[in-house]
């Protein structure tokens, strides 16, 4: 069990007696580009103009997909179809106005964006771009973010090629 543990603060970046990580929910914003392949859109953070993908604290009167959802807008006024299920987590130390970092650990939820609007909340404090599952994974800082990116890229990939042969066997 203390191996366990050692190897849970080693990857988290957190030891025993420390607070538990603070919860976050987030989105993996997911399209199809212009040559077929599967895109994500990043965003970059206010503070360290880092790029990362729309998320924030669970809202009251939400569901988790559903504040994620929200954020997705907020953030990046996009609109789409999200999961109900998250398709997984990742930690990540967020630093607070007062300058301490805290740990967090974002559940990530499918978006399926349908549309990005003109015009959204927080438009002038942010940019955002439309990446490769590769380019995106590879711009992430966090490990645990990368890693979630190739693994949904990974499947979105698989699940399309599986259509494609269905379809072409009818």
């Amino acid at each position: 069990m203390k191996s366990l543990r050692n190897l849970a603060s080693a990857i988290a970046g957190w030891s025993e007696g420390a607070d538990l990580p603070r919860r976050q929910v987030g989105v993996l914003p997911l399209r199809t580009g212009p040559d077929g392949a599967l895109q994500i859109m990043l965003i970059t953070s206010r503070e360290t103009r880092r790029w990362v993908i729309p998320k924030g604290w669970p809202m009251k009167g939400l569901k988790d997909h559903e504040a994620a959802a929200r954020e997705a807008y907020e953030e990046a006024g996009l609109i789409g179809r999200v999961s109900k299920r998250a398709e997984g987590s990742y930690f990540y130390h967020k630093r607070l106005k007062s300058r301490d970092a805290v740990l967090c650990q974002v559940q990530v939820f499918r978006l399926d964006v349908r549309r990005q609007l003109k015009d959204w909340p927080e438009r002038a404090e942010r940019e955002g771009h439309w990446f490769s599952v590769q380019e995106a994974a590879d711009a992430v800082t966090e490990a645990g973010l990368a890693a979630l990116i190739r693994a949904i890229g990974g499947r979105s990939d698989k699940d399309k090629r599986a259509k494609g042969q269905s379809g072409a066997k009818r």
